[in-house]
């Protein structure tokens, strides 16, 4: 079942439930995938549903980050609940311990790439886990690509 009929049923659920946050996000995700096939002109597919998501995930993680350096605790918990709801519609996201595996295979495979090469490094780590399909965090793979380098 597409992503979209997928957030439509749960809407649907939602709504018969009477869970008022669930139903909240959902309407939200799904009013930004609309704009979204609005400006592309044409339907999504899973894949650009997907980027939608992400692109949603990471401005609740910086709002997260943003409300607790404020002092607000139950807006970043807001926006949390909103994360692990966004995140439960997406493929599964890759652990630390999968990145620096992903990150030293990719280094073995290039010889001994320098912190010059870091963007080279990067872009094959990134491809490497588009591949199969998971999700990984630019992040976090450009802090394990730097720790590895660094250690050389």
């Amino acid at each position: 079942m597409p992503l979209i009929e997928q957030i439509q049923k749960d809407i649907t659920a939602a709504m018969k439930a009477r869970e008022e946050q669930r139903l909240s996000t959902l309407r939200m995700v799904k009013a930004a995938l609309k704009n979204r096939e609005i400006d592309k002109m044409a339907a999504l597919d899973d894949k650009e549903a997907q980027q939608v998501l992400s692109t949603l995930i990471k401005q609740r993680k910086e709002s997260v980050e943003q409300f607790t350096k404020g002092g607000r605790q139950e807006m970043a918990d807001k926006e949390s609940a909103e994360i692990a709801l966004i995140e439960a519609y997406m493929p599964k996201a890759a652990g630390e311990d999968e990145i620096t595996a992903s990150v030293k295979i990719v280094i073995a495979e290039m010889g001994s790439p320098t912190i010059k090469e870091m963007g080279t490094v990067m872009k094959n780590v990134m491809a490497r886990f588009a591949a199969t399909g998971m999700r990984v965090d630019g992040k976090l793979v450009s802090e394990a690509v730097k720790r590895e380098l660094s250690s050389k």
